[in-house]
C-alpha cells in the first residue's frame, strides 16, 4: 500500500535529564517496593529534571540531534510543533522559546496540548502541511518535566512518570514509497477528569488554599485509565488494519506510548505478535507523556530496528482523554 501523504520521517533525537531514580528511591520513603512498581507497571527507573533542566532545555538538545540526523539546519525549518503539558511558561509557548534557542528564524511555532498523544497529533498535522507543498521541513517535539507537576507523596502517580524529550523532523517526500499511510486522531472529553491538574488555569487559579491541597499536581483515576487504555489500544490497532487493508504481518514495528507494560503485553497477546515487534523502553524511562513515542522511535532507529522501507505504526493515548495512531513507511 503506497503512502497517502508525502511526508517522510528524516530525523529523530531524544534527551533525558542526568538524574536517574530507581524504584528503591520511592521504596525508601513510601509504602511501596521495587517488586510492587515493576509488577504493576514494568518500570524500573526514570529520569528527573534537576536545576537548570527544563522542558525547553531538553527539547533543544533533542531537536539539535534530530536536525543533525536529518542533515538540515535550523534555518531550513518552516514550522515547529511542540507537544507538551509542562511548558516552561504558558505565555509565550514552549515552541517559541525553542525556536529562539535553535535560531530557527524562518519557522512558525506553536504548542499542542494533547498529553501523551501530543507527538502523534503534531506528526499528523505536519504530514498534511508537507503533503500540500506548503512547507518542506517541520520539527515536531514532545517534551515533559512531569516531575514538576507530580505529587511525590502520591505513590499511585509519582512512580509512573519520568522527564524527557524527543524530536522528529518530517520533510516533504518526492519518493512515492515514503510517507504517511494512515492517521487517526480522537478524544473523549467526558473523561477529562481521569487525568488532570485541577488548579493553575482560569477555572481555578493558584491560591494558598489550592497549593496547600496540592491541586496544582496531577490527579489520576488509575483503574479507569488502565481499563480504557487496554480496550482502546486494541480497537485502534484493529481499526487501522481494517481501514488500510494491512495485515498484522505487514507492520514491521509497533511503537506504542510507554504508559504501562501490561497494556502493551495485552495487545501483543491479542494480536498474536511476538513482543519483539513492539518497542518497549518503559523500564528505563517510565511514562514521559508527549516525549514517550518519539523517544522509543529514536532508540529503535539508532538500534537498527527501523530500516528504510519499513512500515511502522505509532500509537498513543493520554489525558483528555485523547488518542492517536499514525502508520508511516520509513
Amino acid at each position: 500500500m503506497n503512502p497517502t501523504l508525502r511526508a517522510a520521517i528524516t530525523g529523530t533525537g531524544m534527551s533525558v535529564p542526568k538524574e536517574v531514580l530507581g524504584n528503591d528511591h520511592f521504596a525508601g520513603y513510601l509504602d511501596t517496593s521495587d517488586e510492587w512498581i515493576t509488577t504493576r507497571s514494568g518500570i524500573k527507573q526514570r529520569h528527573r529534571a534537576g536545576e537548570g533542566e527544563t522542558t525547553v532545555t531538553m527539547a533543544t538538545d533533542a531537536s539539535r540531534k534530530a536536525l543533525a540526523d536529518a542533515g538540515i539546519e535550523p534555518e531550513d525549518l518552516d514550522l515547529i510543533l511542540f507537544a507538551t503539558v509542562t511548558p516552561d511558561t504558558y505565555v509565550p509557548s514552549a515552541a517559541c522559546w525553542l525556536q529562539g534557542e535553535l535560531g530557527a528564524k524562518n519557522a512558525g511555532a506553536m504548542d499542542i496540548n494533547a498529553a501523551c498523544a501530543g507527538l502523534i497529533y503534531g506528526m499528523t498535522q505536519a504530514a498534511m502541511y508537507l503533503h500540500s507543498g506548503m512547507y518542506k521541513h517541520i520539527l515536531i517535539v514532545g517534551a515533559e518535566t512531569l516531575s514538576r507537576i507530580t505529587d511525590m507523596q502520591d505513590r499511585s502517580t509519582c512512580v509512573l512518570f519520568g522527564d524527557g524529550a524527543s524530536a522528529v523532523v518530517m520533510s516533504h517526500s518526492d519518493d512515492p514509497e515514503r510517507g504517511v499511510i494512515y492517521q487517526n486522531l480522537g478524544a473523549d472529553g467526558t473523561c477529562a477528569d481521569y487525568i488532570w491538574q485541577p488548579a493553575g488555569g482560569s477555572r481555578l487559579p493558584h491560591t494558598e488554599a489550592t497549593l496547600a491541597e496540592k491541586l496544582d499536581k496531577l490527579r489520576m483515576k488509575g483503574r479507569e485509565v488502565y481499563k480504557f487504555a487496554v480496550v482502546k489500544f486494541n480497537r485502534l490497532v484493529q481499526q487501522a488494519l481494517k481501514d488500510t487493508g494491512l495485515k498484522t504481518e505487514d507492520i514491521d514495528l509497533i511503537v506504542p506510548h510507554q504508559s504501562n507494560l501490561r497494556i502493551i503485553e495485552s495487545v501483543q497477546e491479542k494480536m498474536k505478535l511476538p513482543i519483539e515487534k513492539f518497542v518497549v523502553n518503559i523500564d528505563r524511562y517510565g511514562n514521559t507523556s508527549a516525549a514517550s513515542v518519539g523517544m522509543a522511535l529514536d532508540e529503535a532507529r539508532r538500534d537498527g530496528r527501523v530500516k528504510s522501507g519499513d512500515t511502522v505504526m505509532m500509537i498513543a493515548f493520554g489525558a483528555g482523554l485523547t488518542w492517536a495512531v499514525i502508520i508511516v513507511r520509513i
